[in-house]
């Protein structure tokens, strides 16, 4: 094996001679050295970039900087610009011979990268996307790439080798470009992947990606030197034929892969490995054509329909190709870099100039068009601050670039120090200057009790499997809706979201009529919807709203949170975690819907039902006119029992329904239990008062009504309770009791120290246990406790239109780490 190194270790300059043989060691034993052979020598290269992008992440994470800086960052380390600059390390770590595997396996993680990121993205996004969207993305690329144009006259001149226009095209596009996962990654750290900006912005970034594959596929077909217009041309033409190709021959077939696979079953391994082999072999036409082999994987990925065999395909690949191969990327343009090639003050003056240049650009041209759409001035700067984060794609078009010597080692090296400050720079910036005011809709109607009785009353009803479905279309049966009172029921299908750590744009489709769902999730959906729609058509003074939403388990409470607001719901219904086996036994649904459950109690800005579904008459929906419920309240005092009672009064005015009654009130043995540090006997003392008086406008208005029967049992501790409850007569088919947070009563002292459950309160999680005897549903009532006596003067409800309008721009797309609500049509 002979090698020629240069000190300056330039590529070019070295000619490279190894023996083909040489790939594994026969150990340190038999005298050989580890560092000599390309297989130990590859592994330590990965171990150290991936130890090293590793340690700088967690350095890095206190600076809220995204992991691309860290990757990009890790490679400059370790390449030419510090550790580099040993030779005896440089040569014995990243040797001149080991380029090429090193390169060649970096770009195999890049080609199945982006085949990920074409996998999860739905290019329909693009045709909804509203005008203020696309004009906020055009503005943001246009001013960006005019001043990288007058940066590339300033810089070029230095590099005879060069062509102008080339030179041109690749620092426009550089400059001018949004690194959309890189965004998305950033608002979700920030936590506006939720709020409207973040939704523009997601919504710009997206058209702005897909623009700069276009702008990357012309610059690679016009980027090499010895090629004439009519090769350019071809390039281009053979590129428009291949995506045709995908979209017409390679999408059907795999749409019949899919058809193939029973719904509920796993895919072939024999289709999984096609499909892995194609994006290679896409990989290869592509380069062959003359545009990059990412440009193939990434519109093959594109093809792919969303659904299981999306989120299979995520499970196999995302974890080994973005955790262990993508880094190499980022390193190896980190490697690329050589910082000390910028040379002389007026080459740092002309990059710091461009840098801010043409962030203010980007800022300049969002604000005009914000403004034009009304927008708030801060918010514009921010959307044009977000808009200057750069990532992956910017990578490809300089890595891309200085293999075709487009640009020069200098160019190279200022492009990655400016890609790297405008990005750095973002996350810090938009947390000083923009702080989101979570906007309140003034509306009183947030509970049942506050509720005028001739308006309209409207419930969020949340749905985690099609097996609450009757029960809670039964209970709504039971509110009572009419003609003076209608109901507006929102139906939320919670969905989890699976798939990539990192933020991707997803659609959620509503299949049409007569094709079939794409996968359980989708069947799950259609069945829930289509079963609302029907309750809709048969019942009289009730519009049902379906929607779904597709969030992490961790934020899915803010969804539902945000939607109740939005919508200004009273009352937020959501189903027990737990659901009843053929035994009579509680069995766990699954285990992260009580974190929802819990969340959604602790900050839901109206109140919340939790429903510990046993069935409600039967499994099938009854007729207006035969509905026949007995439902029993137990009344302890404080605001959630009075909630439950409110409810349950309104059920009440039903012809079909009967309710009782049972208040509980301390005996004279009675002993007052330990007050918790927090306990205030004031409040308590006030609560009991309004407890009378509801009591007493209850009574006093529904004394002639032989469909409400009122009992009072004196109890003097939590065992009489018990014992109580437990002799009442088993023809109640619904109780509704209230959570009971925030009070103490003797009558229900010791119970909770048993309570499996505490987001039901004591009674309700005696009610649900698994050994009560009567086996029927419950429904546990929290109170939104924002509503008091000092709140009184709060303003008026907002317009219905108003209110509902929030969300009509917003109907069918949903961002990985950021739930969208998908309206069906």
């Amino acid at each position: 094996m002979k090698e020629q190194v240069s000190t300056a270790n330039v590529t070019e300059e070295t000619i490279v001679c190894y023996a083909p043989n040489m790939i594994t060691t026969n150990g340190v034993w038999q005298g050989d050295n580890p560092l000599d052979y390309s297989l130990p020598l590859f592994i330590l290269q990965l171990t150290l970039v991936v130890v090293t992008t590793r340690a700088l992440v967690f350095v890095l994470k206190p600076f809220r900087q995204p992991r691309v800086i860290s990757e990009i960052v890790g490679g400059v380390i370790l390449g030419p610009s510090v550790l580099g600059r040993n030779p005896e390390i440089s040569n014995a770590i990243f040797p001149l011979r080991s380029v090429m595997v090193l390169e060649t396996m970096a770009n195999v993680g890049l080609l199945y990268f982006l085949f990920l990121v074409g996998l999860e993205m739905d290019i329909s996004v693009i045709r909804r996307t509203g005008k203020k969207c696309l004009a906020l993305a055009a503005a943001g690329m246009i001013l960006p790439f005019l001043i990288g144009v007058g940066f590339s006259f300033l810089v070029h001149n230095k590099s005879q080798h060069m062509s102008q226009g080339n030179f041109i095209l690749f620092v426009g596009v550089t400059l001018s470009v949004t690194a959309f996962p890189v965004l998305a990654t950033i608002l979700a750290e920030l936590k506006l992947i939720n709020t409207e900006l973040g939704r523009i912005a997601l919504s710009s970034a997206l058209f702005n990606d897909m623009s700069a594959w276009i702008l990357l596929a012309f610059a690679i077909a016009l980027g090499e030197k010895e090629s004439n217009s009519l090769s350019s041309l071809w390039v281009i033409i053979c590129s428009v034929a291949f995506v045709i190709f995908c979209i017409f021959i390679v999408r059907p077939l795999i749409s019949w892969m899919i058809w193939r696979t029973p719904e509920g079953e796993a895919f072939s391994e024999f289709y999984i490995c096609l499909i892995l082999t194609g994006v290679m072999v896409a990989g290869f036409i592509t380069d062959a054509i003359g545009t990059h082999s990412v440009f193939g994987a990434f519109v093959f990925g594109l093809v792919i329909p969303n659904g299981p065999l999306g989120l299979t395909l995520i499970e196999k690949l995302e974890d080994f190709v973005s955790g262990l191969l993508l880094p190499l990327f980022f390193a190896m343009s980190g490697l690329k870099t050589d910082i000390v090639a910028i040379k002389g003050t007026f080459t740092w003056g002309i990059l710091l100039l461009v840098t801010i240049l043409a962030s203010a650009g980007k800022i300049f041209g969002t604000v005009i068009v914000a403004l034009i759409y009304q927008m708030p001035i801060h918010e514009g700067v921010t959307l044009g601050l977000l808009m200057n984060t750069k990532g992956l794609i910017e990578m490809i078009v300089l890595n891309v670039g200085k293999d075709q010597k487009v640009l020069d080692e200098s160019s190279f090296a200022s492009m990655v120090v400016v890609a790297i400050i405008m990005t750095a720079v973002i996350t810090p910036i938009v947390t000083i200057i923009y702080k989101p005011a979570r906007r309140v809709l003034p509306y009183q109607q947030r509970t049942i009790q506050r509720s005028k009785p001739d308006s309209e009353l409207r419930l969020l009803v949340c749905i985690n499997t099609p097996r609450n479905v009757p029960t809670i279309i039964n209970l709504l049966e039971a509110s009572y809706p009419k003609k003076r009172s209608p109901i507006c029921v929102y139906v939320l299908h919670l969905v989890e979201l699976t798939g990539r750590a990192s933020a991707m744009l997803i659609v959620h489709n509503n299949r049409k009529s007569g094709r079939p769902a794409l996968n359980r999730t989708q069947a799950q959906s259609d069945h829930i919807i289509s079963a609302f729609e029907n309750y809709e058509q048969h019942a009289a003074c009730v519009s049902v709203h379906p929607l779904t939403a597709i969030s992490p388990y961790s934020t899915m409470h803010e969804d539902i949170c945000s939607l109740a607001e939005d919508k200004r719901v009273a009352l937020i219904i959501i189903p027990f975690h737990m659901h009843q086996t053929v035994d009579g036994a509680m069995e766990a649904t699954n285990p992260a819907f009580r974190m929802v459950n819990q969340n959604l109690q602790a900050n839901a800005p109206c109140s919340v039902g939790i429903l510990v579904d046993r069935g409600l008459n039967g499994s099938t929906r009854l007729a207006a006119n035969q509905v026949s419920h007995q439902i029993a309240v137990l009344y302890f005092g404080g605001p959630d029992d009075r909630e439950a009672l409110a409810y349950a009064w309104r059920m009440s005015e039903h012809p079909g329904i009967s309710l009782t009654v049972m208040r509980f009130i301390p005996g004279e043995d009675t002993v007052d239990p330990v007050a918790q540090p927090s306990f205030d006997p004031t409040n308590n003392d006030r609560e009991k008062k309004l407890d009378v008086e509801f009591i007493n406008d209850f009574r006093m208005k529904n004394v002639n009504d032989e469909s409400i029967v009122y009992t009072e049992k004196v109890a003097n501790n939590g065992e009489e309770t018990v014992a109580a409850i437990r002799a009442m007569d088993t023809v109640h088919d619904l109780f509704i009791v209230g959570r009971g947070q925030g009070m103490s009563s003797p009558l229900t002292a010791g119970l909770t120290d048993w309570s499996e459950c505490p987001e039901l309160g004591a009674i309700g999680d005696l009610l649900a246990s698994s050994d009560f005897s009567a086996t029927v549903s419950v429904l546990v009532v929290q109170q939104y406790a924002g509503i008091g006596p000092q709140n009184e003067g709060m303003g008026t409800p907002d317009s219905p239109s108003q209110a509902d309008n929030i969300f009509s721009n917003v109907d069918s797309s949903t961002f990985r780490g950021q739930p969208m609500f998908n309206k069906p049509h």
